[in-house]
C-alpha cells in the first residue's frame, strides 16, 4: 500500500470529518439505539399532548424516586425533585454536590406539538351533518391534516371545578375523525389556489357525526345526538365546551420506518424527540456536581407566550426556589447556569435538497446536531451562542465519543424557525440548540432516526451527570 501524500496526510489534519454515524458506531451502541427507542414509541403514544406528556414524564419520574418539590424542605445531593406547573409544564431536578449559587445544568425541551385546536363554541350541524370548528396551533401545512384519521384528546372544567379527562380515537375499539377535502373531479377551482390556500383554516372542519336523534321533531337533531352521547360519557353540556381544552391529533401509532427500521415514524416528535431523551438522562442521573435540571414546557409551537410557557417565569422561579433552599442567591445561580435548548432541527431530504445549504445541513444518523443559532434569516429571533460555549460543548462530546454534527434551518433567504434558547439566554444563561434532525417537521406524521435519538440522550446525560 502506498504512503499518504503530504496533501492527503494534511487534509486528514486539518479537514471537517462528517460521516453516518451508522457506519462508524459498533453493534453494542447501535443495539442499545433500538432498545432506547422502544421505550421511546411508546412515550410518544402516551403523551400526544402537553397534558399527557406532562402526566407521563411525571409517572415515569416518581418511579425513579422523585417528589414534588415542598417549598419547606431543605434537600440534600442526590434528592430528586419536581415542579408541576398546570399540568403542562414540569421541571426535574437532582440536586447537586456543589451549591446551587454555582450554577445549574439545565436541558430544556417542549412538549406542545403543532395540532388543531377545538374552538370554544365548536359544534354544529349542516346538512344533517355534525362537525367541529377548530383552529389551528403553530404552523402546519392546513391540506396535510385532511383526510388523516384523528383523535380527540383533552380536558373539560366544569363550574364546580371538576376536571373530565379523556381521548376518543386512540384505541382500535374506538371511532376516528376526520377532516374532508374536495374530491378532485369538482376541485378545479380549488386547484388554483396557492397550496398554502388549498385548505383554508376555517375549512379545517372535523367530521364527528351524522346519525339524528330519534323519536322526535325539530332541527338539529344530528347534533343533539352528539351531546347526548357526549352527556352520557363526561356529563358535559354544549355550554362546557367553552372551558374545554380540546385536541385533535393524528390517531396513528408510532411505528418502525423503513426495511432496516432504522427510523421511526409518528405524530409529534417536535419536540417530544428532545423531551424524552431529556427526561430519561435526568432520571438515570445520581449525584451529580452541578444541580441537574430537566423542564419540559408548554407554547413553543405558538411563541413560548403564557404561564406555562418559557417567556414566563416559570424556570427562573425554579431555580430561584433551589437556590432559596441553600440560603443562596437565585440571581448568581441563574449567571452560573447553562443550558442546552433541547429542540428539533431540519434535517437533509433528498427530494427537496433545494431548499437547504447541504454544508451546513444536518442529516439523519450523522448524530445529535448542535446549532449555534436558529432565527428566520438575518437571525432574527435567535440567542446565538458564543463562541466558547460552543467550544464548551465540542469538547463535551467529544470526550464522551458522542457522535454529533452541526446544522441550520435551511438557507439563509428561504425562512427558518425558532427554539425557547433565546427566552433563556434572556435570564443570562450560556445557552446552545442541541437536538434531532427530523423529516416532514410539523407534519402529521414526522420522520426521525434511532441512532440520533440515542445520541440525543447520550448528550443530555454527559451534560447533567
Amino acid at each position: 500500500m502506498s504512503e499518504k501524500t503530504a496533501a492527503e496526510q494534511l487534509k486528514e489534519k486539518l479537514f471537517l470529518k462528517r460521516k453516518n454515524g451508522r457506519l462508524t458506531a459498533d453493534d453494542e451502541v447501535l443495539n442499545k439505539s433500538d432498545e432506547y427507542c422502544e421505550g421511546y414509541k411508546k412515550f410518544l403514544d402516551s403523551a400526544k399532548t402537553e397534558r399527557e406528556a406532562a402526566k407521563t414524564a411525571i409517572k415515569m419520574a416518581e418511579e425513579k424516586g422523585f417528589v414534588g418539590f415542598d417549598y419547606k424542605k431543605k434537600y440534600n445531593a442526590g434528592d430528586r425533585v419536581y415542579f408541576n406547573n398546570r399540568g403542562k409544564t414540569v421541571a426535574f431536578a437532582v440536586i447537586g454536590t456543589e451549591p446551587v449559587e454555582s450554577g445549574v445544568n439545565i436541558t430544556a425541551a417542549h412538549i406542545d406539538s403543532p395540532r388543531l385546536d377545538l374552538k370554544p363554541n365548536p359544534l354544529y350541524e349542516d346538512v344533517e351533518l355534525a362537525l367541529f370548528k377548530t383552529h389551528y396551533y403553530g404552523g402546519i401545512k392546513k391540506y396535510q391534516w385532511t383526510t388523516v384519521p384523528l383523535a380527540l384528546h383533552g380536558v373539560f372544567a366544569l363550574k364546580d371545578g371538576t376536571v373530565k379527562e379523556g381521548s376518543i380515537g386512540e384505541r382500535e375499539d374506538e371511532p376516528k375523525f376526520v377532516v374532508n377535502d374536495l374530491l378532485p373531479h369538482l376541485a378545479s377551482e380549488q386547484s388554483k389556489r396557492t397550496l398554502n390556500e388549498g385548505i383554508k383554516g376555517e375549512e379545517l372542519n372535523v367530521l364527528v357525526g351524522s346519525h339524528p336523534f330519534k323519536d322526535d321533531k325539530g332541527s338539529e337533531l344530528v347534533k343533539l345526538n352528539i351531546l347526548k352521547l357526549l352527556n352520557e360519557k363526561y356529563g358535559v353540556t354544549e355550554e362546557d365546551f367553552l372551558s374545554a381544552e380540546l385536541e385533535m391529533v393524528p390517531a396513528a401509532k408510532s411505528t418502525d420506518i423503513g426495511f432496516d427500521r432504522s427510523l421511526i415514524g409518528s405524530y409529534g416528535q417536535d419536540d417530544r424527540v428532545c423531551a424524552y431523551p431529556a427526561l430519561t438522562a435526568v432520571l438515570e442521573v445520581e449525584k451529580p456536581e452541578k444541580t441537574a435540571l430537566a423542564i419540559l414546557t408548554d407554547k413553543e409551537e405558538i411563541g413560548s407566550c403564557g404561564n406555562t410557557g418559557l417567556e414566563s417565569d416559570f424556570l427562573r422561579f425554579v431555580i430561584g426556589d433551589l437556590a432559596k433552599m441553600q440560603n443562596g442567591d437565585p440571581t448568581v445561580a441563574l449567571r452560573n447556569s447553562k443550558c442546552l435548548s433541547a429542540d428539533v432541527n431540519a434535517g437533509l431530504d433528498p427530494t427537496f435538497q433545494d431548499v437547504m445549504e447541504k454544508k451546513n445541513a444536518s442529516f439523519l444518523n450523522y448524530g445529535v446536531v448542535v446549532t449555534k443559532y436558529t432565527g428566520a434569516r438575518g437571525k432574527s429571533g435567535t440567542s446565538d451562542a458564543s463562541a466558547e460555549y460552543v467550544a464548551q460543548i465540542r469538547n463535551m462530546l467529544d470526550n464522551a465519543g458522542i457522535i454529533w454534527q452541526t446544522g441550520e434551518l435551511g438557507k439563509v433567504d428561504i425562512g427558518g424557525g425558532g427554539t425557547v434558547a433565546m427566552f433563556i439566554a434572556n435570564m443570562g444563561v450560556d445557552v446552545v440548540d442541541l437536538g434531532v434532525p427530523v423529516l416532514s417537521m410539523h407534519a402529521p406524521f414526522e420522520t426521525t432516526a434511532k441512532f440520533d435519538v440515542y445520541m440525543c440522550y447520550r448528550a443530555m446525560y454527559e451534560f447533567m451527570k
